[in-house]
Formats: structure tokens, sequence, C-alpha cells
């Protein structure tokens, strides 16, 4: 690792140049070739996925995507002639568009379940023949553009859909801004330099972008949701950041101590940058650990993610000591080097946290009880968690899918915004007449306000019903109603029938997708703490360590959880945050966890090899403890301040999972800072004195050599 720095250091010129061409050669080379996002997913297995899959066969041009077109009259009726014109007119538009399959006008008067009681709401599904990621964005902005021409002073046209809720989704996020201003004051709060606080934001931008670009050509290898540029936006400031202000860090302290520049440069990658790169090794490991799942959908963002990571750890360890072959000293400001000149620096800094560690040793058992408590109160809401699919009636209001779903809701009530799709195959009469039976109990069934009339395939080999609920598509009901209908209400009215009848639509594929995810959270946190724990093993040579950073990771991760469920399912901040209240999106605690659990490791690792690098020295615990934590504290909280501001900053954007995802990781940040790291962890080791470096000795000469200290001491480049 001293190489590495040292040859940065000399080679300045050269390692900027190959970072710069990086930069605009992958996103020029990016723009060129434009994006692929995909946010579709397989559940292969379930009941939903086997509907979807008969649907596609028997009916192949209603098997696509489906967008509704909702219409409201302020007074008078749908069916007055001016406005039945003018809709017919807008339905054979939209059936001219090249990839639209069907459109089912509700003056159908076999659709006349798509009309309301008071005649004044209606609406018509328009079901393309692609699903929405093969969908152009042209062909959706056609459907819009043509039904919102026929808005009038008494007619209302909205649209409700997945794709339009993508073509209307915020592109990026004004959180990025602010994260980034915000992340430069309190850099410069905290350095006291204009120079020194360019460096670690600097660096991070520039692996964001080269990051970026990189994950914008992966979209075309594999499928990777629409989301993830965000949410590795997100992650790559945050962590980016976090490993850079580490390693500037350290270099300001050995210039501090009088080492000169290239020395110094060689010294932080040496010591903080073995730390940067375990710490991102942790991330990573974690981000990979969701293949666990075996969900394709997961799978792209996991990569796309750690790629970032990768981009942004590899430019801390080989831009940063390229910088400071061009800055050396001017990472402090000109008072800061007389006074280094001159022998009077003092740190007054340093004395607070010293002041704070020595009293953490002093009352380990009640700062303890004390950690928990809070942690315990703030997981309390975690217990009544509930995952699913947020619908559209927590897009923002004035949007035109929330306004599309507060119709549909009004006129229809809210299960019109998610209907269920019963499909039967059809192999004989009997068949056919056990699928009118099922739809006869269906209309009675309690939580189902409308069933529609059978409709078969045109070969006649499968028959589908729509089943609208009394409760919307994220309503807990609604799920309950879904495993009813499976598990009771169908297989009764088949008693004695071999017909095979499935319940579907993207209510129930939401629905099994979060029963999925739920049924492989277990293992995945088993995975991925497992993972982390034995690198931390084999980082630390100990047992205690890694156990306790376990333990610290499971606490982050229910208190923050406890937070998010206040703020979002609860709806505590409904108002804040100009959302709706309803379930946790189903794969947000996976890709949550795994990023919290590679950043608590961060933390675990910034913090304890300090102790280390003091216990090899020492070999006094107590010392260690308060070395390590004096010297890293004030980085740690700065550092989480940082984060804390970028991922609080994307509360800004539109979308409700990135919200959740910045509330949710600012949290857990902000937890695992200022309770774990900074009272929990030292008190605990205090408490475990000397077991903390224990390992049996067996154990220790099976496991390979990795150490996060270098090999040289601190005397050498003094």
């Amino acid at each position: 690792m001293k190489a590495l720095g040292r040859f940065a250091f000399r080679k300045k010129y050269y390692v900027i140049g190959f970072w710069l061409i990086a930069l605009f050669g992958v996103t020029a080379i990016a723009q060129s070739v434009g994006s692929s996002f995909s946010d579709s997913f397989t559940l292969s297995g379930t009941e939903s996925t086997k509907a979807l899959t008969l649907l596609g066969k028997a009916f192949p041009g209603q098997a696509g995507d489906t967008e509704t077109i909702v219409f409201h009259v302020k007074s008078g009726s749908i069916n007055d002639p001016e406005i039945k014109t003018a809709m017919q007119s807008v339905f054979t538009k939209v059936a001219g568009i090249k990839s639209v399959g069907v459109v089912k006008s509700p003056y159908d008067p076999s659709n006349a379940i798509q009309v309301s009681k008071d005649l004044q709401t209606a609406y018509a599904p328009v079901i393309f023949s692609v699903n929405a990621r093969l969908l152009k964005n042209s062909d959706v902005q056609s459907l819009v553009d043509i039904g919102k021409a026929a808005t009038t002073s008494n007619l209302e046209v909205e649209f409700g859909g997945q794709a339009v809720g993508q073509l209307n989704a915020p592109k990026g996020s004004p959180g990025e801004i602010i994260g980034i201003f915000a992340a430069g004051i309190i850099l410069f709060i905290s350095f006291g330099s204009f120079f020194a606080m360019l460096l670690p934001l600097g660096v991070a931008l520039l692996a964001l972008g080269t990051a970026s670009g990189i994950v914008t050509l992966l979209t075309h290898a594999i499928g990777i949701a629409s989301f993830a540029p965000i949410l590795g936006s997100l992650i790559g400031l945050g962590v980016g950041v976090d490993y850079a202000l580490f390693i500037v860090s350290r270099y300001r302290r050995e210039i501090l101590r009088g080492v000169e520049p290239e020395d110094a440069a060689a010294k932080s990658i040496d010591t903080s940058g073995r730390a940067v790169l375990f710490a991102g090794a942790t991330v990573c490991i974690a981000l990979l650990g969701l293949f666990v799942l075996r969900l394709s959908f997961l799978n792209g963002v996991a990569i796309a993610a750690s790629t970032t990571v990768l981009v942004t750890m590899a430019a801390s360890l080989t831009l940063l000591p390229a910088l400071f072959g061009v800055m050396k000293r001017r990472v402090h400001s000109r008072r800061s080097r007389k006074s280094i000149d001159s022998g009077t620096v003092k740190d007054h800094e340093q004395s607070i946290w010293a002041r704070w560690s020595r009293s953490v040793a002093k009352a380990p058992r009640a700062l303890t009880l004390v950690a928990i408590a809070i942690i315990v109160l703030l997981a309390v809401p975690f217990f009544s968690l509930h995952l699913g699919s947020s619908d559209q009636g927590n897009n923002p209001k004035g949007t035109t899918t929330r306004s599309a779903y507060d119709l549909l809701a009004t006129g229809f009530g809210p299960g019109s915004n998610g209907p269920l799709q019963v499909l039967a195959e059809i192999k004989s009469p009997a068949d056919k007449q056990s699928l009118e039976s099922v739809a006869a109990v269906l209309a009675t069934t309690p939580g189902v306000v409308a069933v529609s009339p059978v409709v078969t395939s045109s070969d006649g080999s499968v028959g589908l019903i729509q089943v609208v609920p009394s409760t919307g598509p994220q309503d807990i009901k609604t799920s309950e109603l879904i495993k009813s209908l499976r598990s009771t209400v169908i297989p009764k009215a088949l008693a004695g029938s071999s017909t095979v009848i499935y319940v579907g639509g993207l209510t129930a594929i939401f629905d099994d997708f979060a029963t999925v995810i739920s049924g492989k959270l277990p293992l995945f946190i088993g995975v991925i703490i497992l993972l982390g724990c034995l690198l931390l093993l084999l980082a630390f040579r100990s047992l205690v360590i890694p156990l306790t950073a376990g333990i610290m990771n499971l606490f982050a991760a229910g208190a923050s959880f406890g937070i998010v469920v206040a703020m979002f399912q609860w709806g505590w901040g409904e108002k804040l945050l100009n959302i709706g209240s309803g379930p946790i999106e189903a794969f947000l605690p996976v890709i949550m966890l795994a990023i919290l659990f590679g950043l608590s490791m961060d933390y675990q690792v910034f913090l304890v090899s300090r102790m280390h690098e003091e216990w090899v020295h020492t070999k006094e615990n107590g010392k260690a403890v308060i070395v390590g934590q004096t010297e890293t504290g004030r980085i740690i909280t700065s550092a989480a301040l940082i984060m804390i501001t970028v991922f609080s900053s994307f509360v800004f954007g539109g979308e409700k999972v990135i919200k959740e995802f910045g509330i949710g990781l600012a949290s857990a940040v902000f937890i695992d800072a200022f309770v774990l790291r900074t009272i929990l962890v030292p008190a605990l080791m205090h408490l475990f004195g000397n077991s903390n470096w224990w390992i049996p000795q067996w154990l220790d000469k099976h496991l390979p050599h990795l150490s996060v200290d270098p090999a040289d001491s601190e005397e050498e480049l003094v």
C-alpha cells in the first residue's frame, strides 16, 4: 500500500490524467449509446407468475404493460354527446399507436363495469403488446398527449400506470446539489481550509461521474432498475466523501507532525488506505449478498451499487495521493502551516474527544444501558413492518398518476386501482362451468366489490375474470384477500373439480414479491453478517470484535427501520415529505440492509483499526480504546454528518422509494456514528478488556494473514 501511495504521489500528473480520461471517455461513450434500464422482474414458481404466463399465451395482445385513461366530468354525464365524441376520438387515436394492443372503451356495453354509478367518472385500460421495459417513451408520451388534448374546463383526463409513472418520474434529484453544497460546508468547517475541502468532494464527484457512466453501459448487458442511478448517487456521494475524508485527515495529521509530503502520502495510504480498502470490500460483500436472494431485479442493483463503491474506493487510493503531490502542504491553511513551522501547533478538537473518551472509560456500564435504551425505543415501530408495494396514491399531489388514482378511488372504490385477475385453463366444458361457479362465489365473497363476466381466449383454452377488491392495492386487507382466495375461497368452490385456477394481476405480483423477499430475508441477513464478520476476523485476528460488529449492525438496522416505519407506514412524515402512508417497498429492506451493513462495517473498521494499531504497540486495551476513539472520533462524526446531509437531501426527490432510502440511511448513519461508535462500542470494549483481541491459536494459524495495520511502525516515518 505504501508503494501505491508513493507511486501516485510521484506520477501525479499521469494518475490525474488517467482519471480525467476515464471520466470524460466513459461519459461520452455512455451518452452516445444511451441507457436501457429495466424495472421488470420474474418470480418463478409463484401463482401470479403462472397466471401472467398463461395470460401471455392465451391473450398475446393483452399480456403487455397496462396503462389507464381516467376521465371525469365536473357537471353532466360522460354520456353527454360532446364528452362521448371527444373520448371516443381519443380511444381511436390511442388504438393507432403502434405498440398498443387493446383499448377497452367504457362505451362498449361489455365494459359497463368501467363506468361509475354517478356516470361522472370512467376509465379505459390501454393494454400494450410489450411490457414496460420494452415500451418506448415516445409511445407513452403520445398516449398522454392524445388524452390531454381532449381536456376542457368540464372534462378532466388523467393517466395511471407504470409506464406513465416512469415517464413523469423526476430525472435525478435536487437533493444531489443540496447534498454536495452541504457536504462542502461541513468539510470546510472541519478542515478550515478551502483546498482541503475540495479534495474529498472533488474525488467523490469524479468517481461518481465515472461510475455513473459505467453503470449506464452495464444496463445494456444486465437488467438494472431505473432507480439505480439515483441510488448510486446516494451511495457514491456518501461513501466517496467518507473514504476520501478518512485518508485526507490522516495525511493532514502526518503533515501536522512535520512529516514530508511524500512520506505523509505513503503513510496515509498505508494506514487509512488499508482501512478504506477493507471498508470498501465489506460494502461490496454486503451488496453482492443480494445474489443470495436469486432475484434478477436485485442482482442488477447490487452490481450497479458495487461498481460505484469500487470506483470511489479506487479513486480514493490512487487519485488522492496524486493530488497530495500537487497540493503538498497546502492541505492546511496558511495559519496552520506557520504554526507547524514554528512548532506551536495545538489541536483543540482532539482534546474534546480525549475528554469524552476518558468519560466513556470511567462509566462504561451506565453508558451501555443508555445507548441500548435509545436503540430499543427507536426500534419499536419495526415490529409492525408491513412489506408491499406503494401504489400511485402515494405519488405527489398534482401528478397525473396521483390524480388518476384519486379519481378511480372516488368513483369506483380504492380496489379499482389494483384489480385481480383470475385465470383458468379450459380443457373441457366442465372447466368452463367451474370457472363460472367460481365467479358466482367471488361475487359474494367479503372484500370483493365487483366481478366481471368470464372472458375466454379466441381458442377457448383460457378463461379470465377481473375481480375488484374493496381495498386498495397497498392495503394489508388486499393481501389477506389474495391469500384467502387462493387457500380457501377458490379451493372450496372447486371441490371435486380438476380445474386449475390462478390468482394474478399486478397487485398479486407485488404481493408475491413481498412474500418471497420476506421468506429469504433471514438467509440474506445471515449471509452478509457472516461474510462481514469473516472479513473483520481476518483483519483484526479477534472473535469478539466481529461478533460485536454484527450485533451493532442489527441494532442500527432495527432502529433505522423503526424510523422508516413510523415516517412512511404510520404516516408521521406524510405532510413533511408530501407522500401518502402505506407499506414499505418490498425490496427496500434487502437493499438498505446491504448498504447499511456495509456502511456500519466502514465505521467499525475506521474506529477499531486505530485501536488495533495502538493495541499492537502497547498491549494495553484501555489505552488502545481511548486513543482509537480520540483520534477517529472527529473524523467519524464529521464523515457521518456529511453522509447524513447527503442522504437526507434525497427527500427532496419525488419518488417515495428514494425518500425511504434517504430517511432510512440518514437515520442509520446517525444512530451508528453518534450512538453505537461514539458510546456503545467503546463502552463495550472497555467492559470486555483484553478479550477484545483474543483468538484461539489454532484458528490464528489457519487463517490467511490480511492486516489493516501497516507493516512499519509509527516511528519509522517520524
